[in-house]
């Protein structure tokens, strides 16, 4: 899936659709932790991992975006610490120069109203003002994989990214993911639709019958019962 492709197809989808994707796939559902979170309240984000592993010094970014495609995403681990950021307004303005679409941060990002004046979509835990104040041994690695929260990802993984927060797809599987997200979404808003005019999701889902079916065989799941009626909501 090219970065077009990638765009125009996210633009109609959430993180939330993605992730129930994962699930009805039986792909790991690698979601960024909960404080992770838009800089820019709605902003979405979308393309190729372009990790960098952070070790006290800018350079580490400057490179891994000038080895990045356009269109690719900056992400960053700075293993979650939380007492220094690590990045700031020029190397978010470099990195929309590069045309890349976005940066996620395992950390913390400073220079707050400049990175809202630049517009670049920025994920982080948070803010704080001073920089780093070490300088440690760069990894031999530092531009192959990043980690975020309990996940390592790499060039092979997409990142997108909303109000929900962000998760990571491998690339191999995005088609079969954003179709089945596509299918999960016409779905619900159908549900959504009956809901409004009256059909309470009760009724869609059948629920009476689940409850009664229940009653006969304790193993089934909603889960299963949904499947059968073609109602899925969970996944």
């Amino acid at each position: 899936m090219d970065y077009q492709e990638l765009w125009a197809r996210f633009a109609l989808l959430t993180t939330a659709h993605v992730a129930d994707a994962c699930i009805r796939a039986s792909v790991p559902v690698r979601c960024g932790p909960a404080g992770l979170q838009a800089v820019i309240p709605g902003s979405k984000i979308a393309g190729k991992v372009c990790p960098a592993r952070h070790a006290g010094s800018v350079d580490i970014f400057l490179e891994a975006i000038h080895l990045a495609e356009p269109g690719a995403v900056l992400v960053v681990d700075n293993g979650g610490r939380v007492d220094e950021s690590c990045v700031g307004d020029l190397v978010v303005l470099e990195a929309q120069q590069a045309g890349l679409t976005g940066v996620i941060i395992w950390g913390l990002h400073r220079d707050t109203a400049d990175l809202r004046a630049i517009g670049l979509p920025v994920f982080s835990l948070g803010k704080l003002p001073t920089g780093p104040l070490r300088l440690d041994t760069r990894p031999a690695d530092a531009l192959e994989s990043a980690t975020i929260g309990d996940w390592t990802v790499g060039p092979d993984d997409l990142v997108l990214g909303d109000d929900d927060g962000v998760i990571f797809i491998p690339a191999a599987h995005a088609g079969q993911l954003f179709t089945l997200a596509e299918k999960i979404r016409d779905t619900e808003r159908r549900q959504a639709g009956q809901a409004r005019a009256g059909v309470t999701l009760r009724q869609q889902m059948r629920f009476d019958r689940y409850l009664a079916e229940r009653q006969q065989n304790p193993g089934l799941t909603f889960r299963q019962h949904l499947r059968t009626i073609g109602g899925a909501i969970e996944e």
